[in-house]
């Protein structure tokens, strides 16, 4: 199909727009990275060299336990590689704070994934963080256009550290990239930043540049962290505990631990213009965005 005359690719459309990122990391509190080497289709889980059953009822079954399911696969590989895949390596992703762990194992046989424990007992774990970086093109292209410079850059720095992945959600965010075990995901990563959001990491810190949010906090918790952090400038990752969140008719008041005592954010919201979210996309509909209120000691 011919783009239509003016189109652009969603991801950017939104840096012209300039679109807020804060609030916009979808939840997940626990992981569960299955590396599939092969060609993944737009359901990465569904339509790959993972039977299609046996990857339905891990989805399942991985989402009934309240943990989110992500497709890994190394970067570089050839054809001939990925079609040879013979052991499938998993890991289980705790990302709440107070609990972060990565533990990881590995299957001959991938139906052997759907007896694994999903307790957060098995495999072994691992100090070593994951730096995920989205470059599913049949889901939307400006993942692999955005992504893959991404992905390169950071292997060729972190080979050990960094894999591909599959959708994280937000295409209009591209490259988006998640940082584990914490699960802060970031947006609108240039290649040449990457490395620097990941020093950081390694360093305890965030980078506020390009921060969506992190994964175990809900969007509004999200929108008043980052609030908060520009008001402070303190962009240790744990320098902020949600206390409460309170909803009111005109948003939300969030209330955080931060150096002994206690802040509190007003976080409103407001609708964007109609837009186009995805590249696929040809409707435009307006979508939600977190606006900063005041900031203020308890």
């Amino acid at each position: 199909m011919t783009p239509a005359p003016g189109w652009l690719p969603c991801s950017d459309r939104a840096r012209e727009r300039g679109d807020p990122l804060p609030g916009t990391a979808g939840f997940g509190e626990r992981w569960l990275l299955v590396e599939i080497e092969s060609g993944w289709g737009r359901h990465a889980f569904f339509d790959s060299a993972l039977d299609p059953a046996v990857g339905a009822a891990l989805v399942s079954r991985a989402e009934e336990a309240g943990i989110r399911p992500l497709a890994i696969r190394r970067t570089g590989l050839r054809a001939g590689e990925r079609r040879a895949q013979e052991t499938w390596r998993w890991a289980l992703v705790d990302a709440r704070p107070g609990r972060t762990s990565i533990r990881w194992g590995r299957v001959d046989d991938p139906r052997d994934l759907l007896t694994l424990p999903l307790d957060g007992t098995a495999g072994e774990p691992s100090e070593r963080p994951v730096y995920a970086v989205c470059t599913h093109a049949r889901h939307d292209q400006c993942c692999a256009v955005r992504g893959r410079p991404v992905v390169e850059a950071l292997a060729n720095a972190f080979p050990e550290e960094t894999w591909e992945c599959s959708h994280l959600g937000g295409d209009r965010f591209a490259a988006t990239m998640i940082v584990f075990p914490h699960g802060l995901l970031y947006g609108g990563v240039p290649a040449a930043d990457a490395s620097e959001v990941v020093a950081r990491y390694a360093d305890g810190r965030v980078d506020p540049r390009f921060l969506r949010g992190r994964t175990s906090l809900t969007t509004v918790a999200q929108a008043a962290e980052a609030f908060a952090r520009d008001v402070s400038g303190d962009d240790a990752i744990d320098a902020y505990r949600v206390v409460s969140e309170r909803p009111h008719p005109h948003g939300w008041t969030v209330e955080l631990a931060h150096d002994g005592g206690t802040v509190v954010v007003e976080v409103a919201e407001r609708l964007s213009e109609p837009l186009l979210s995805t590249c696929a996309a040809t409707i435009a509909h307006p979508v939600r965005e977190f606006v900063p209120g005041s900031v203020r000691p308890a």
